[in-house]
């Protein structure tokens, strides 16, 4: 067993421990209302988005900001201990932050339930290191499509 831990990193083996938690969790939330599940949701990225680097919080909270007031049919959860959004039980988009993986750009990324295609080949991710104007509202816009 000690040889199998070694292909991981402690970054990926916490990611696959926040995983299981969030199945559990949501095995043990499958009968909430929506609001219910909302209100949970809520707690839990806002739980995680604590837990990251003052940059990273500052990164989290715009795009929460951002999807809830874009999308807000989709339900903030987290998604291998990171903050994310989905709707029927998927994840949608998700914010991997920088100091997740101790890399140097945190990632706004999409899942594959999002309407991003565009003919044979469209990005799903976008690095991200700041947030202006600018970058808000080319976000908003991925996001307005992503749902459609």
């Amino acid at each position: 067993m000690a040889e199998k831990e070694k292909n991981f990193s402690a970054e990926e083996r916490e990611a696959m421990q926040a995983a299981a938690k969030e199945a559990r969790t949501r095995r043990s939330r499958a009968k909430k209302s929506p609001e219910e599940l909302r209100a949970a949701g809520e707690a839990d990225i806002k739980e995680a988005i604590e837990k990251l680097t003052p940059e990273d919080q500052a990164l989290s909270n715009k795009l929460h900001a951002l999807v809830s007031e874009v999308a807000p049919e989709l339900v903030p959860r987290t998604y291998y201990g990171m903050p994310a959004w989905g709707r029927d039980g998927k994840v949608l988009c998700f914010f991997q932050p920088a100091s997740k993986f101790k890399v140097r750009y945190g990632t706004f990324g999409f899942e594959p339930i999002s309407n991003l295609d565009d003919g044979t080949v469209w990005p799903t991710a976008y690095a991200v290191t700041d947030l202006t104007k600018a970058d808000l509202e080319f976000l908003a816009d991925r996001i307005r499509v992503a749902i459609s």
